[in-house]
């Protein structure tokens, strides 16, 4: 049993929480970069660390990136996610280049290996899916002409990320290129076979699981998900992409019964994910990567603008929404996290960890704020 500490920890931190979402709301903008600045005051290295309560908030911080990126997959249909790879497979393309290219290059010039040169280059590479999603909910921008795009192009991001991740595990623990192929297989085959699951039964599952209650209904619906989460986790392919694929299965009153339940529950343990993403940045490493970071941020930046506006601009969008998608998509997130965490894990380069801290914050903080204020002065124009 947890002692009274942890009670007052654990109380403490959600009220923290509970008072920045009500400033954020009180002048009009996005919480997100509110939590991550209390988690560097509560983390390692902070003005007071956290003593007993950091495991759970750890825990609710990966049950609050599953319930983002299931949110996110709800909005989709199986038949949406194959149309929105093929239609989208080029400005996927472009964004590879644009984004993840900076990135290596950027580890070369630091005089960084080839091995931590494409670590970097998948850090600058991927949006967070989990911030973006909460942007477009918060704006209400999900019916916008653009946000198919935006969506689009996360997709492309996370399913990349289904193949990226297992195969950079296997590179940093020194494995051979028969376990890379056989990495790589199994997860091409969990989420092959998981779309086959949604489009060909998705009606069936979706139909097996109503029932008039909602509390039978919420219980099913998070022991599938964490079952499917901890299965993509077990083979490598990320526990964030399981939740989104998941997401994607259920359809009709399933999907809009759930996603007005699991609503509640995840805006709560998505305020634990962006604080725990906070608490991992030690303050005092920021110092000796801060100008790089910044660099590499303001880098960031501009490619995500430019993937955003093209791919907007190549499916009809006006100038306007091509702004909107642009600006969406710079926060970096829960991905980048993760795959510098592989490498520090392994010890691969001493600076890549301080450095892709320092560039998710900085992006994880100007994206939403310059959304925020792209949606206001639209807003302003429209009355105007």
């Amino acid at each position: 049993m947890h002692g009274p500490l942890f009670l007052l920890e654990l109380g403490g931190v959600v009220l923290l929480l509970a008072v920045l979402s009500r400033i954020a709301g009180r002048f009009g903008f996005s919480p997100i970069p509110l939590y991550l600045l209390a988690g560097l005051a509560f983390g390692e290295g902070g003005v007071i660390p956290l003593v007993t309560a950091e495991a759970f908030v750890e825990s609710g911080a990966t049950i609050g990136l599953v319930l983002l990126l299931f949110s996110l997959g709800l909005e989709y249909s199986a038949q949406d996610l194959v149309r929105s790879l093929r239609d989208g497979a080029a400005v996927g393309g472009v964004d590879i280049v644009l984004n993840a290219i900076p990135g290596f290059l950027a580890g070369l010039l630091l005089g960084w290996d080839v091995l931590a040169a494409t670590v970097l280059g998948g850090v600058t590479y991927i949006s967070s899916s989990g911030v973006v999603a909460r942007i477009l909910d918060e704006l209400g921008w999900m019916g916008n002409r653009e946000t198919s795009t935006v969506l689009g192009i996360l997709v492309f991001e996370d399913l990349a990320m289904a193949v990226f991740l297992p195969v950079v595990s296997i590179l940093l623990t020194g494995g051979q290129a028969s376990e890379i192929a056989v990495e790589a297989a199994l997860a091409g085959l969990l989420v092959a076979g998981i779309l086959v699951l949604a489009s060909r039964y998705g009606d069936v599952l979706s139909r097996a699981i109503v029932t008039p209650s909602d509390e039978a209904f919420l219980l099913a619906l998070l022991g599938i998900l964490l079952v499917v989460a901890g299965s993509a986790e077990a083979v490598n392919v990320s526990a964030a992409v399981g939740a989104f694929l998941t997401g994607i299965v259920f359809s009709g009153s399933a999907a809009s019964r759930a996603r007005r339940l699991i609503r509640p529950l995840r805006d709560v343990f998505a305020g634990a994910f962006f604080l725990f993403f906070g608490f991992q940045v030690d303050p005092s490493s920021i110092p000796s990567v801060a100008i790089p970071a910044t660099l590499l941020a303001a880098v960031g930046a501009a490619s995500k603008l430019a993937t955003g506006w093209w791919g907007a601009r190549r499916a009809g969008v006006g100038p306007r929404g091509r702004r909107r998608a642009g600006w969406a998509l710079v926060a970096r997130g829960e991905f980048s996290i993760v795959i510098a965490g592989l490498a520090v894990a392994a010890g691969l380069e001493p600076k890549l960890g301080p450095l892709a801290a320092t560039y998710v914050l900085l992006l994880a903080v100007v994206g939403p704020l310059a959304t925020h204020l792209v949606h206001r002065a639209g807003t302003g124009s429209a009355r105007r």
